[in-house]
């Protein structure tokens, strides 16, 4: 058991957040089983897991949505479920579902939650400002938020949690629902999230996304963190290239360090292959036997 003392001060100098041993149960079934991770200062952290991982159940219990079956969450050496109000000023939200105010404008969703935190008007109509034009919603900004598109109103959502600067960023499937060329666009909104020093914790179940953005990784599968590592760290583990191939009624696959390996090893094969560089979702299947969106 750790208390309130030195060693939780020292949690606190190198890692923004730690979970120390965090368990969440509902009866019978495990969402989340015994997870210890700790994520830097302005790092840009990705768990990556299929539906049913376990990554929402995270990000709720962080954002005090949920409480712990078991377990601690620390935030600068601050465990939080002592410390509630001091905390939650200091995470930003988005959530996976859409939970804007409809019949409201852009504005206003922004100027409620600018309100709710306690922002004085002068550095509230401030702040709008500058995230509105950060995530392009200037000309959109006295639009009702329901007749927004997909990609705006999860502009306008990030904006929102961004709206009392806090320290942190809890992203949950930001992109889930948009087409690809929109989710492009809010990668290179995502991007330009953490260079002031803010730390983002996003969750996804799209591959290009986690390598896109993110710094680190943690795949989780069943509740439980299979493998943390930066995602090129990731792929090597598995190997660069992937010789795909059709055997027996299925696709079979095999993993080399090199093209010219994958080429060596293609020569005496029968029938078509494929040579492709890997990926983290081939890294993903090889660990837990399941795909990443499924």
């Amino acid at each position: 058991m750790i208390d309130d003392g030195e060693e939780v001060v020292e949690r606190g100098k190198a890692n923004l957040l730690v979970f120390e041993s965090l368990t969440k149960k509902y009866g019978a079934i495990t969402a989340v089983d015994n997870l210890n991770l700790k994520i830097g200062r302005s790092e840009f952290f990705g768990l990556l897991g299929p539906n049913g991982a376990g990554k929402t159940t995270t990000i709720r219990m962080l954002s005090t949505l949920t409480t712990p079956s078991s377990g601690s969450i620390y935030i600068d050496g601050l465990k939080i479920d002592r410390n509630l109000t001091g905390i939650k000023a200091r995470i930003g939200v988005v959530p996976q579902h859409m939970n804007l105010e409809g019949e409201m404008t852009a504005w206003q969703n922004l100027e409620l939650h600018g309100r709710l935190y306690g922002l004085k008007k002068e550095a509230r109509q401030q702040r709008i400002e500058e995230l509105l034009e950060f995530t392009e919603l200037s000309d959109r900004a006295h639009d009702l938020a329901r007749k927004l598109s997909g990609g705006m109103k999860r502009k306008l959502m990030i904006a929102r949690a961004l709206m009392h600067r806090p320290e942190i960023l809890l992203m949950d499937e930001p992109t889930v629902g948009l087409d690809a060329a929109v989710r492009r666009k809010m990668w290179d909104l995502m991007k330009g999230l953490n260079k002031n020093g803010l730390t983002v914790l996003l969750t996804t179940h799209y591959i290009e996304e986690a390598e896109i953005l993110c710094g680190r990784v943690g795949l989780m599968n069943g509740g439980k963190l299979v493998e943390l590592d930066t995602p090129d760290n990731l792929i090597a583990k598995t190997g660069r290239f992937v010789l795909e191939y059709f055997e027996n009624g299925e696709t079979r696959s095999r993993f080399f360090a090199s093209r010219q390996d994958a080429i060596q090893s293609a020569a005496g094969m029968e029938g078509g292959v494929n040579i492709r560089p890997a990926n983290l979702e081939d890294t993903f299947i090889t660990l837990t036997n399941r795909k990443v969106g499924g």
